[in-house]
């Protein structure tokens, strides 16, 4: 069987990103290793339950886990965090290409604003309130 991290590193990093409690636990881990029954403390689930998230992260590449002895500690891998974060910040342009263009209409309006001395109606501004 082919898992999801052979075929797509990102997406399965995206996928163990989704749940808010193996989020958490990678916010836990970015202060340094520790064991698996200290990340477990905050949660209200079983052992099983939290270990059944670490695996999904482990998977994913994001954390590597170790025994010794009675420990287990887990660390964070953040490798494949760097290239969610590579890959998200293609698409950073066009978000700021979005924000200008919104911040120049909204200064537009508040320009017609001051002009005629009241908010304009969507109508209004679509018919376009001549600015000469």
């Amino acid at each position: 069987m082919v898992t999801a991290t052979a075929i797509d590193p990102i997406s399965s990093t995206f996928a163990a990103l989704a749940d808010p409690t193996r989020r958490a636990i990678l916010a836990r881990l970015a202060g340094g290793e520790t064991s698996v029954t200290e990340l477990a403390g905050p949660f209200a689930m079983t052992l099983p339950g939290v270990s059944k998230h670490l695996k999904v992260l482990e998977r994913a590449g994001l954390i590597a886990r170790g025994r010794e002895a009675q420990w287990r500690p887990c660390r964070l891998d953040a490798r494949p965090l760097k290239d969610a974060a590579d890959w998200v910040e293609r698409y950073r342009r066009n978000w700021e290409e979005s924000f200008d263009r919104l911040d120049s209409y909204l200064q537009q309006l508040q320009a017609k604003e001051k002009k005629y001395g009241r908010k304009l109606t969507q109508k209004e501004d679509k018919n376009g309130r001549d600015d000469k």
